[in-house]
């Protein structure tokens, strides 16, 4: 799943030139918007110790390790603890077992530089499972995982899809659901990475105007996009500066 929150130890590894693994991994983390309870703060639970698996379900465990992530204060433990919990509950069928899975792996493989092949594998496997038990899984978030998996990690580390397929998959989700500002923010994402800004400008443009209805991670996310394209006065937003 730059797309970071935490910072700068997930660009260590290039996975296409200047394109670092990380920008998949984190990505996929952050593909959907966390439940909430009561409609504020994210549901989140204590990734390691106290209860047993068999008491939270992997989307609490999922989203207990982005909080730790998105206030700096997890650990590579944190989230293979999270991951090994996760493979230790039974896979009940549902598209929310399969996200999560898919999206803790990737937030393991962020930590593992050359040792992710295996993870990136395993992200791409239960991503493309959560499409099949649900094509629309929390509003294309496993959509945009996968597609954004295919654009930016390497052809050897995933066996379905290439940049060329994960794009033709973001442009498709915000065909069907141009509202959708996540979806505005991958297609970006992909074509800076893939070195052709200029098609992500609209896209980027869209996703500052709808900049409060993203989560945390992904203002950061759109924040460095900004930057990496040269400010937002690049990029000709109507009405923009």
């Amino acid at each position: 799943m730059a797309v970071g929150t935490s910072g700068g130890s997930w660009y260590s590894l290039a996975v296409r030139p200047g394109v670092p693994l990380a920008l998949f991994l984190c990505a996929a983390a952050l593909a959907c918007k966390p439940s909430t309870t009561g409609g504020g703060e994210p549901e989140t639970v204590k990734p390691t110790g106290g209860e047993t698996a068999e008491a939270r379900t992997p989307i609490a465990i999922y989203e207990a390790l982005e909080a730790l992530i998105a206030d700096d204060k997890d650990s590579r433990g944190d989230r293979d603890a999270a991951l090994e919990e996760i493979r230790a509950i039974a896979d009940d069928g549902s598209p929310d077992y399969a996200f999560a899975r898919a999206a803790v792996a990737g937030r393991v493989a962020e930590k593992r530089g050359l040792q992710a092949g295996e993870l990136v594998g395993e992200a791409e496997t239960w991503a493309r499972t959560c499409i099949e038990r649900e094509a629309d899984y929390r509003e294309g978030a496993a959509t945009r995982m996968l597609g954004t998996l295919y654009v930016l990690a390497p052809p050897r580390l995933v066996e379905h899809g290439d940049s060329e397929k994960g794009l033709e998959i973001l442009e498709g989700e915000v065909k069907a659901h141009p509202d959708r500002v996540e979806g505005h923010l991958r297609v970006a994402e992909a074509y800076i990475a893939l070195g052709d800004p200029e098609p992500g400008y609209p896209h980027l443009c869209t996703a500052v105007m709808g900049r409060e209805r993203l989560v945390r991670g992904d203002r950061k996310l759109l924040d460095r996009l900004i930057e990496d394209v040269g400010g937002e006065g690049v990029l000709g937003c109507a009405g923009g500066g």
